[in-house]
């Protein structure tokens, strides 16, 4: 059977760990290549590394197995994953192209070993030798048994209050005995018994819980030759017996269309182990295969979630049956809409009542669940009404809320005595795996076993001994065997309470979101936000990648729609993080956002930052209304009616909260004029600090207010023009001496800037604050020139940052541009920094970008930080001066750095149109033998422009 092209799952699945897969998405780009091709089932590849010669890269898709030069120690590497993403994304790899040498010769040494091992296998064993190395294992297993009943027999007899004093070191000691034992299995359940005792809460529970299921493997191990062989099979598997692969691929197998349901990994940090769930259709069989690799390499992908197969599994033996093998797929997977065999959550437990019977050893079973919802307070609640608890990590089940809404889905998951752990879940045909746990802390527990048992073994029987003939489950009375010990009763209490196991009644489904009033964004926008969002799906660092979302949104937000609802938790957490995109997210985030937000607060932001669906004719949302769909009414209504807009205002402002106050007042912003003059002067009084503030930013915008005309006075009471015969006019200066009680009221903050006298700073504040407009026909000059006459004065520093403040505030391009020009010369003093870049961004693009474009020429280091306040998209001017300067830069620089903060500057502000040319200079200096430090930023900056133009292209 051909093999089918791997999706983009497939490849993250293989990765040894983010890192890898991060760097994997570097390396993908066929202009790293410098060839690609496939033969039969090999993918091969020469890319392009650090070295004068490219690393060689081979992947057999069949095994799947990976070969390259590159020095990492990790398998796949990068160079491997990345030539895996581009086949799984649609690049070309020629069948037809001739192979290289080290291609056939890989493929040649894997098929003699295989040969070789094959071979080996077909040899006759020797039998007898076989039967005495069994007859050997078999002997140490019993006495290692017999020393482990002794032990635990032992710890019941000193009472487990002994046992919270003792550490982890009996465990450990009794663990390695068993090994040496080659009891492997019962090894790791004693090992294990160190993180219980005296830890956590309900450790005594838990702890004889777990003596009481190793007391029922010694006893089974003593009556093996007596046991049915499917329950000596399973006690066999649980003390460590080996069962070779072979041997289980000879059983018969079940032929079935196989559910792959889903996926979990686990690393103890000596071994990784992936569980992957399948279900039949036919048979109704649930099954797992098991999969390990140690740290940092590549575990078993062939098997994809949310996908089925045609194919043939053999079972492991045992009572309950559920490990399996893939013994032959007759079928490429096929992507899986809607799970068959999905049943209530009463009809589920059942199930796992019978696996407990079967095999009482057993922590965990699979479940598949139809039409669940979760509740506010942890729990997955049925049509019906009942409910099993989530575990530890899960209990706040945001993906399935997001994505499902509050409607019904399908859902698998591992049932455990802790509560469910969710693989995945099934929304409108759509397949979600289940998000990975979250920290928890230490998990809630209730007590499993009866209290009396509990009492007598943290007393010991040594002190107290047992002699109970019965035992109290719940509201259930067992009564015991003759002779039964402590150990025994709490393995019967414990395996019936949790085979018992019912579904609680009082945890009702959240309410369903309300519908979307607006369409989805387009697919590929969706899956481009989803990538963003992912660790590493985005080029470059997570800088990069935060400007990159902002932009997405941006885009996102002036096409109009709501974002794939699985991607609001991870949205929202952005949100969260970054102020900057709230306003972006809250156009975006749809009805199920806001939805969402509702029930989490660390997400109530978004219903300050949402618009809702109000619009400005609806009456009822100023009274009923969230905080941003207030603010969203009242911004609408001041677009058509502005003067309506103020007296609704007016009529709740004496009401309203002091924070409602500080963000309607900015609303007025739009349609601002001289109509909202006497509502911001008696403002200037509110108590409220940020409300004060946000009344004197608009009185300072608006030309001809009573603020403007205040500090137009004192200006001009403070700053003439003085005209003399001979030299030039200079400007006397009188600033004023304190700050008054009206001064502070208009705004004069009482902190003066660092290095600045208390008069220089309140004759700053006082021009600041002063209508430009005033200044041309008061001294008879214009702008330039009315900053000329300052030159020389005693007071230059201070009037310069005045205006430059109020052009900042009023949006003067003239005055802009005349300062800037005044800040270039030569002796003039310097604006502070932070000035004298928002002067920059009110001059137009085009000035703004020949100046920097310049500065670059120069090679000033201003030049860097022009390029970060340029405002939009660089102009073509400016784009070719930054790609003719990172050509120049990356031959001749001696600091590398310096290229690669170039780079970063351009890569989210050069249109992306640039990213070809961009790519064509990496090539050259590749081509050149460039220093791999200086070509590496070009590569970064080429990739990151071609992710920004498919990423706005998917938006038309």
């Amino acid at each position: 059977m051909p093999v089918e092209r791997w999706s983009p799952a497939q490849v993250t699945a293989v990765a040894p760990d983010a890192g890898s897969l991060k760097s994997a998405r570097g390396v993908a780009a066929r202009a790293k290549w410098q060839e690609l091709g496939r033969h039969d089932d090999v993918l091969w590849g020469l890319c392009k590394g650090s070295g004068k010669n490219p690393y060689q890269v081979c992947v057999d898709l069949a095994s799947p197995a990976y070969k390259c030069s590159c020095p990492s120690r990790k398998f796949p590497c990068k160079h491997a994953l990345g030539l895996l993403l581009m086949w799984a994304e649609g690049t070309a790899a020629d069948p037809s192209t001739t192979p290289p040498a080290f291609v056939t010769q890989w493929q040649a040494s894997r098929t003699a070993r295989a040969t070789a091992a094959a071979t080996k296998a077909d040899r006759p064993a020797d039998p007898e030798a076989a039967r005495k190395r069994a007859r050997q294992r078999q002997e140490r297993v019993a006495a290692g048994m017999a020393e482990l009943g002794r032990w635990l027999d032992d710890q019941i007899q000193q009472g487990l209050a002994h046992a919270e004093r003792s550490g982890r070191a009996p465990y450990q000691t009794m663990a390695a005995r068993l090994v040496d034992a080659q009891a492997p299995g019962a090894a790791a359940a004693v090992r294990r018994l160190g993180d219980v005792a005296g830890i956590g809460p309900q450790w005594a529970d838990r702890l004889l819980g777990e003596l009481a299921m190793l007391r029922l493997l010694v006893a089974g191990h003593e009556r093996l030759d007596t046991l049915p062989p499917a329950t000596a099979a399973t006690v066999r598997a649980r003390i460590g017996f080996p069962i070779a692969t072979e041997d289980v691929l000879a059983t018969p197998p079940v032929a079935d269309r196989w559910q792959v349901l889903g996926q979990t990994d686990s690393d103890d940090g000596t071994i990784v182990t992936r569980r992957t769930w399948l279900r039949g259709v036919e048979s109704g069989r649930f099954a797992l295969q098991l999969s390990f690799a140690a740290p940092g390499q590549a575990l078993a992908a062939d098997l994809v979630p949310g996908t089925s197969f045609d194919g043939d599994l053999c079972f492991y033996p045992g009572a309950a049956p559920l490990r399996a093998l893939v013994k032959e797929r007759r079928s490429a997977p096929q992507p899986l809409a809607a799970p068959s065999g999905a049943v209530e959550v009463r009809a589920a437990l059942p199930g796992w009542a019978d696996i407990l019977a079967a095999e009482p050893w057993r922590f965990d079973a699979p479940l598949l669940l139809a039409d669940v919802t979760p509740s506010a307070d942890g729990f997955l609640t049925g049509s019906d009404g009942a409910a099993l608890p989530l575990a530890a990590g899960h209990r706040e089940p945001w993906w399935l809320l997001a994505a499902a809404g509050g409607s019904p889905a399908t859902v698998a998951a591992e049932w455990t005595p802790m509560g469910l752990r969710p693989l995945a879940a099934w929304v409108a045909g759509r397949f979600l795996p289940a998000a990975p746990p979250a920290p928890a802390g230490t998990p809630r527990r209730s007590p499993e076993l009866p209290p009396a048992l509990l009492a007598a073994a943290l007393v010991g029987t040594a002190r107290k001994p047992f002699t109970a003939t019965t035992v109290e489950v719940g509201d259930r009375t067992i009564t015991l065997g003759t002779g039964c010990s402590l150990l025994e009763a709490a393995a019967t209490a414990l395996v019936y309470r949790r085979a018992g196991t019912t579904p609680s009644t009082l945890h009702p489904a959240v309410p369903a979101a309300p519908a979307e009033t607006e369409p989805p964004l387009p697919p590929a926008a969706g899956a481009r936000l989803l990538l963003l969002l992912t660790d590493g799906g985005a080029p470059g660092g997570a800088q990069q990648a935060q400007e990159l979302l902002a932009q997405w949104l941006d885009a996102a937000a002036r096409h109009g729609g709501h974002v794939p609802p699985e991607a609001l938790p991870a949205l929202l957490d952005a949100g969260r993080r970054n102020s900057v995109v709230r306003a972006d997210i809250g156009r975006v985030a749809g009805e199920r956002g806001r939805w969402l937000a509702a029930q989490r607060p660390e997400w109530q932001w978004l219903r300050a930052e949402a618009p809702g669906t109000a619009v400005a004719e609806d009456p009822e949302i100023w009274t009923t209304g969230t905080g941003g769909e207030r603010l969203a009414h009242l911004t609408r209504l001041r677009t058509t009616d502005p003067a309506a807009a103020l007296s609704l205002l007016r009529s709740t402002w004496a009401s309203e909260t002091s924070e409602n106050r500080a963000r309607f007042i900015s609303a007025l912003h739009t349609g601002l004029s001289l109509a909202d003059d006497e509502f911001l002067e008696a403002a200037l009084d509110d108590r409220r600090k940020e409300v004060r503030e946000a009344a004197v930013e608009l009185l300072r915008e608006l030309p001809g207010s009573r603020l403007a005309q205040r500090m137009t006075a004192r200006a001009l009471a403070a700053v003439s023009r003085e005209r003399r015969t001979l030299g030039r006019d200079r400007l006397t200066v009188n600033p004023p001496t304190e700050l008054t009680a009206d001064l502070r009221r208009d705004g004069v903050a009482a902190q003066p800037a660092r290095g600045t006298g208390v008069q220089a700073w309140l004759l700053e504040e006082v021009v600041a604050g002063t209508d430009l407009s005033a200044w041309t026909p008061a001294l008879g000059r214009d702008p330039a020139a009315v900053i000329s006459l300052s030159h020389g004065t005693d007071w230059e520093g201070a009037l310069l940052h005045g205006w430059a403040k109020a052009a900042i505030t009023q949006a003067n391009p003239h005055w802009a541009a005349a300062l800037v020009h005044h800040d270039s010369r030569e002796k003039a003093p310097s604006l502070r920094e932070a000035v004298r870049w928002d002067l920059h961004l009110l001059l137009p693009p085009a000035d703004l970008a020949r100046i920097a474009a310049d500065f670059l020429r120069r090679e000033d280091h201003l030049a860097h930080r022009l390029l970060a306040v340029h405002p939009g998209a660089w102009p073509d001017e400016l784009a070719v001066a930054v790609i003719d300067t990172i050509a120049h830069r990356a031959r001749t620089d001696r600091h590398s750095w310096q290229l690669a903060e170039l780079c970063r500057a351009a890569a989210t502000a050069m249109p992306p149109a640039y990213a070809t040319p961009v790519a064509a200079l990496a090539t050259r200096l590749d081509q050149d033998s460039a220093d791999p430090s200086r070509i590496r930023p070009v590569a970064d900056l080429a990739r990151i422009l071609t992710f920004r133009h498919e990423m706005l292209q998917e938006f038309k």
